[in-house]
């Protein structure tokens, strides 16, 4: 019984978070006073279940991102790891859409965390974006290090390599191109993927 009380605690109190960021934005300010009222808890048990604001952000975030996407097929080992790579980075691409819907997106970021003011809970909405983004890659390069002989200490730069591809490609996607969108997303993707997924990659 105890336990249920507490998940039920833990739970409302990241619905409050989410409504909030649902509507004042991804950079919205969660205060422990504002989320705990709205939770309908004491601010002392907000911090026990999340000790500080960005721990509580980034569980929401990556409960957001987890919904958005779809499961992928890193898991499976009857599709060559590079494929597999390359269609879970590829699904994340997909969420900025292409054309205008792209160039929206774009704007909506550099609206949050470029041109706004660069205050504590701006800094804190683009640490949660970046840490699930980084820990997703990670935990894909983990997966597939067994089949590839990956060295586990180099995943999280591997990582962060494929983070800034994503982004380069994200924002072609919202620019004007002469060339194949497909078509250069995907020998961009492949060639990424060919890189981090070779043991000997240059430091």
């Amino acid at each position: 019984m105890n336990e249920r009380r507490e998940m039920t605690t833990r739970e409302r109190i990241l619905a409050s978070a989410a409504a909030i960021i649902g509507e004042d934005g991804v950079t919205a300010r969660l205060s422990v006073r504002a989320v705990a009222e709205r939770a309908g808890v004491s601010t002392g048990s907000l911090r026990h279940h999340f000790p500080t604001q960005q721990e509580l952000r980034d569980e929401v975030l990556r409960r957001v991102f987890d919904w958005m996407l779809p499961t992928s097929n890193i898991d499976d080992s009857t599709v060559p790891a590079r494929d597999r790579l390359v269609a879970c980075l590829r699904q994340v691409l997909v969420m900025t859409g292409t054309g205008p819907e792209a160039r929206e997106s774009m704007v909506r970021i550099m609206d949050s965390f470029v041109t706004a003011e660069q205050n504590e809970s701006v800094r804190a909405a683009y640490l949660a974006v970046q840490s699930d983004s980084q820990r997703r890659m990670e935990e894909w390069l983990q997966v597939l290090a067994a089949d590839v002989d990956l060295p586990e200490d180099d995943i999280p730069r591997r990582a962060r390599f494929l983070g800034t591809v994503l982004n380069g490609l994200a924002m072609e996607r919202a620019l004007p191109t002469a060339d194949s969108l497909a078509h250069v997303e995907t020998e961009a993707l492949f060639v990424a993927a060919d890189a981090v997924l070779n043991p000997a990659l240059p430091s």
